[in-house]
């Protein structure tokens, strides 16, 4: 895997919503509202890199407070929902963070990431993601959405940077 030694220099990570923290289904209920399943080791994951001081932010076409209300559970706080042109949403986070774009690690699965995904230090994809998602990733996770992505590229980022695991506690707060 070539691109381990450039988990060093990650400090942020943007995930997209639909597709990758979830498996893309979306439940119906009788009254319009919309039902989306979440990993646990992925908010387990998410919620440790806030813990450690990463930037965590979510751009998602989607507008879910169900799923806003999830990710602020999980200490989020940079939470961009309704986004239509993710690369603005992108561009104001990058200055407002004071974040270079190779400190990047962006996790999408379909068209509307593609533009963001050509302009990060990192782009990866789910199992999953189309085939144009999959051409300008820099890392295909072998779990496909709402399966594990999170967890997979986060954890290989901490563990790149020593911030994973303690061998003595076994965890490191």
């Amino acid at each position: 895997m070539s691109f381990l030694p450039k988990l060093k220099d990650i400090t942020t990570f943007i995930f997209d919503v639909d597709g990758v923290l979830t498996d893309g289904s979306v439940l119906v209920t009788e009254d319009g509202h919309h039902l989306r399943s979440f990993n646990i080791k992925d908010g387990y994951a998410l919620q440790l890199a806030v813990k450690r001081g990463y930037n965590v932010a979510i751009i998602s076409g989607g507008t879910s407070e169900g799923v806003r209300k999830r990710l602020e559970g999980l200490g989020i706080k940079d939470i961009f929902l309704g986004a239509g042109k993710k690369i603005e949403v992108f561009e104001k986070l990058l200055v407002e963070k004071g974040i270079s774009k190779e400190q990047v690690l962006y996790v999408g699965d379909d068209i509307p990431d593609f533009i963001v995904m050509r302009q990060v230090g990192i782009a990866a994809c789910p199992n999953d993601g189309v085939p144009e998602i999959q051409e300008v990733s820099t890392y295909i996770s072998p779990l496909n959405g709402g399966k594990g992505v999170a967890r997979d590229v986060i954890e290989k980022v901490m563990k790149v940077q020593g911030k994973w695991m303690d061998d003595q506690q076994g965890f490191i707060w």
